[in-house]
C-alpha cells in the first residue's frame, strides 16, 4: 500500500530549505494569522499572490501544490456557492425564494481567499523541511511535549493501521464478503472492525516495548542540532515585515475609504 511522503520535496534546495525549521515556522505562522485577521478583499488578494510567490520560491513542483488544493476548492466551492444565498443584504439576483447578495459574495470571497493563502504557506512552512526536524523545531520551541509525541506517533503509525485496514478488508473480501448493506454484510464488517481494535491494541503494546528497549524517551532526537544565523534572521525578520505590512495596508486604506 503506498502513502503519501511528507519528505518528498524537503532535499530540494532553496531559500526556505536552507531556513532554520524554527524561525521558518514561527514567522510563516505569523504571516497565516495575519492574512487570517484581514478582511480587506484587495488586501487579501495582495496576500494570496504572496503565498504563490513562497511557493515558487520554495520550489516545489506546482502540480503536487495544485493537486492538494482540490480539496481546498471543495470546501471554497461549498462557500460560495451557500454564503451569498445565506446572508441578508443587497440583493443582486433572486433564484425562486432564494436571494443572492452582495454582501455574502463578498464574504464568501474573503473565506476563499484566507482559505487559499493559509494552505498555500503551508507548503513552504512545512514541505520544505524534514518532518523530524520539524518536530524537533516544536520541541525547542516548548510546545507541550505530550502534543509533539502524539503528532510524531499519528504521523508515524497511521500508515501501519491503514495497512492492518487493507488487510482486514482483504481477508473477509477473500471470504465472500462483498460490501453490502445486509444484515450479514454489518455482521461482518462489525467482526473485522473489532478484530481490527484488539490487533491495533496488541500492536502498539509491541511497538512501546521495542521503542523504550531502542532508548525512547520522550524526546526527538537529531544528528544534528539547530543553528541559526544572519541569514534565517533576516528571513524571518522580512516574513514578519510583509505580515505587517499587510495590516499596515488594510489600515491606510479604512482610513481613506472613511475618509472619502
Amino acid at each position: 500500500m503506498s502513502h503519501f511522503d511528507i519528505d518528498e520535496y524537503a532535499y530540494l534546495e532553496s531559500p526556505f530549505h536552507s531556513f532554520d525549521p524554527r524561525a521558518k515556522f514561527v514567522s510563516i505562522l505569523v504571516l497565516m494569522f495575519s492574512v487570517v485577521l484581514l478582511n480587506d478583499i484587495r488586501i487579501l488578494a495582495v496576500g494570496l499572490l504572496l503565498a504563490v510567490a513562497l511557493v515558487l520560491v520554495s520550489r516545489i513542483p506546482l502540480l503536487f501544490v495544485i493537486g492538494r488544493l482540490k480539496w481546498v476548492a471543495l470546501f471554497v466551492l461549498a462557500v460560495v456557492v451557500v454564503l451569498p444565498f445565506s446572508v441578508s443584504g443587497t440583493a443582486l439576483f433572486s433564484v425562486g425564494v432564494l436571494t443572492f447578495t452582495k454582501e455574502g459574495l463578498l464574504q464568501a470571497l474573503v473565506i476563499s481567499l484566507k482559505a487559499f493563502s493559509v494552505v498555500l504557506l503551508i507548503f513552504p512552512m512545512l514541505a520544505t523541511m524534514k518532518f523530524v526536524n520539524f518536530i524537533k523545531a516544536l520541541e525547542k520551541l516548548h510546545m507541550p511535549n505530550r502534543l509533539v509525541q502524539m503528532i510524531t506517533l499519528t504521523y508515524r503509525y497511521i500508515f501501519v493501521l491503514l495497512n492492518e485496514i487493507q488487510r482486514t478488508l482483504r481477508s473477509i473480501e477473500s471470504r465472500g464478503y462483498g460490501r453490502r448493506t445486509s444484515i450479514l454484510g454489518l455482521k461482518n464488517l462489525g467482526n473485522a472492525i473489532g478484530m481490527l481494535l484488539v490487533r491495533s491494541y496488541e500492536r502498539g503494546g509491541r511497538i512501546f516495548d521495542a521503542m523504550v528497549s531502542r532508548g525512547y524517551n520522550g524526546t526527538m532526537e537529531t544528528l544534528r542540532e539547530f543553528e541559526i544565523n544572519s541569514k534565517d534572521w533576516a528571513k524571518a525578520a522580512s516574513i514578519v515585515a510583509v505580515a505587517v505590512l499587510l495590516h499596515v495596508a488594510a489600515f491606510t486604506s479604512s482610513i481613506y475609504v472613511g475618509g472619502t
